[in-house]
């Protein structure tokens, strides 16, 4: 069995870790069975989260088990780690209509379909039928506030006016024991998560020593921003979602291209399968070359989130649009609008922001004053433009922002 660890080491997916030593000699000498967790927030998972998703695919293809966790319990307390405020509660039914969109999504990446390759599990199995006394005497007396209180998570939000709920001090025992429970039934012996988790994740590791009397791991990956000092997964424009219908698979491929040189070459190694010679080579391309790097980079992100013939499409359009060749109208992004509204007149920035190419209106003046903003190919750069049925070209408006963002608007006829 290669020696995995080294593999995520490479890559860049390693932030913290237990014990690097005895975790390098576990996943190199024995099959072992490692989970990660998803908060069912959303119905669907975000770029952002491809980072522990891809990590599991590395463990997996390399002969190791994952079980996915949705947090079924645990969302209904919230996750008080990095958050300014207490999270929305969401209802259970709410919770599992996202945990099974959540699902699909997992299972381009992974193998969850049986005991054997792995799995997939709601921790509200075990929580939701916990003893609430029971757990405190059983669970609780191995826990010290003033220990919690130190994890980076807690102590932020003591630091801050609206402090920290009872509701969510209990989180950390939570995922602990979501820790002890795995281990004691599927001798789960490894949790990843994001190095926000890093305090959770110890405390898990500890209450399985305590009661089982035996050594589990914690790793955890870095943090990711990009060059430019955005969280990884977002635009101006919101969230780049995995859900097709949230963000298409020809805006998924447009984000990707768009990267900053900078990052070509760390998100190659994180997001794709690609050995890593090659993801040297592409990153070392330089000038006009470097668009060939992020061109693979689109594609293979693209592929493994949307199957092969949506990368195959989007590609297309990208390089007809960026070629200034014909476009690929069946994976533009397309909005329709009624002949009523276009009738009526629709302000040139509300247009752009609406469609989602500007993330306000202040966005979209700036865009529009500063000689980004075209339709039908031509330039607009008075913001008092008003957008009606004359501008039409065979029953639609192509938009773009910037060089290479187009959105279709198609007019439908009453």
């Amino acid at each position: 069995m290669s020696n995995l660890f080294e593999t995520l080491q490479e890559r860049g997916f390693i932030q913290q870790c237990t014990n690097a030593e005895q975790l390098s000699c576990l996943l190199s000498e024995n099959q072992i069975t490692y989970y990660v967790g998803f908060d069912p927030t959303a119905d669907s998972l975000h770029a952002g989260s491809l980072v522990p998703i891809m990590a599991m695919a590395h463990l997996q293809r390399g002969g190791h088990k994952p079980i996915a966790i949705i947090g079924g319990g645990t969302t209904m307390i919230g996750d008080p780690t990095d958050k300014t405020e207490m999270r929305s509660m969401l209802s259970a039914e709410q919770i599992e209509k996202n945990g099974a969109s959540i699902l699909q999504q997992l299972q381009r990446y992974l193998d969850l379909d049986d005991d054997t390759a792995g799995f997939f599990l709601n921790n509200a199995e075990w929580l939701l039928s916990l003893n609430y006394i029971e757990f405190l005497r059983d669970i609780g007396k191995h826990f010290r506030v003033n220990e919690m209180i130190r994890a980076e998570g807690y102590r932020q939000r003591l630091e801050r006016e609206m402090g920290l709920s009872f509701l969510e001090f209990n989180y950390q025992l939570l995922q602990a024991y979501d820790y002890l429970c795995l281990f004691q039934k599927y001798d789960c012996v490894l949790q990843l998560g994001g190095d926000d988790q890093w305090g959770n994740i110890l405390a898990g590791v500890d209450l399985v020593r305590r009661i089982e009397g035996k050594r589990v791991h914690g790793l955890t990956f870095p943090l990711l921003t990009t060059a430019g000092g955005a969280k990884m997964g977002k635009t101006a424009g919101g969230a780049v979602w995995l859900d097709s219908h949230r963000t298409s698979p020809y805006q998924f491929y447009q984000y990707w291209i768009n990267i900053d040189d900078r990052d070509v070459e760390r998100f190659l190694a994180y997001f794709t399968f690609l050995p890593m010679d090659e993801v040297k080579r592409l990153g070392s391309l330089e000038h006009d070359e470097i668009r060939e790097a992020k061109a693979v980079l689109a594609y293979q992100a693209t592929k493994l989130a949307h199957g092969k013939v949506e990368a195959d499409k989007a590609q297309e359009t990208s390089r007809a649009a960026f070629g200034g060749g014909g476009l690929d109208l069946d994976a533009m992004p397309t909005t329709t609008i009624s002949t009523e509204q276009l009738d009526s007149g629709i302000p040139i920035m509300d247009l752009f922001h609406e469609v989602g190419l500007t993330s306000s209106k202040s966005e979209a003046r700036r865009l529009i004053q500063q000689g980004g903003a075209y339709i039908n190919e031509k330039q607009y750069k008075a913001i008092d433009v008003i957008i009606d049925a004359d501008l039409l070209e065979e029953n639609a408006l192509m938009l773009r922002a910037g060089k290479k963002r187009y959105h279709r608007v198609v007019v439908e006829e009453a």
